[in-house]
């Protein structure tokens, strides 16, 4: 009875190894998915604020309202995230990268 408990003990242990390996591989895979849906996110959101503002020019002609109120009111409807500072960056992020394909092959994870 102690080899086969011993037997099924070690297969068992085996089980729980393999569905490990599946957890840690998915969970990767999660984070590379939503890394990449975030960057191209970001960058979407960078474009409509350039489009919008800017006209595609690179400088705005009014200046930073049009982020502090963009800012206010994406924080009253989605919370965290859209400080002044953070549309700023991510407004800079599609000017740098006016296409997105420059983007994916410059992050490792989106291989």
């Amino acid at each position: 009875m102690n080899i086969i408990h011993a037997q099924n003990n070690k297969q068992y242990q085996q089980l729980i190894d393999e569905i490990g390996k599946l957890l840690v591989d998915a969970k990767g895979k999660v984070a590379s998915t939503i890394n990449t849906v975030l960057v191209n996110t970001y960058w979407q959101i960078g474009q409509y604020i350039v489009e919008y503002e800017q006209k595609g020019r690179a400088k705005a002609i009014y200046g930073d309202e049009l982020i502090n109120k963009l800012s206010a009111d994406l924080r009253i409807r989605y919370g965290k995230g859209f400080s002044r500072s953070n549309l700023f960056m991510i407004r800079q992020f599609y000017l740098r990268f006016p296409k997105i394909q420059t983007v994916s092959g410059l992050l490792s994870w989106s291989h």
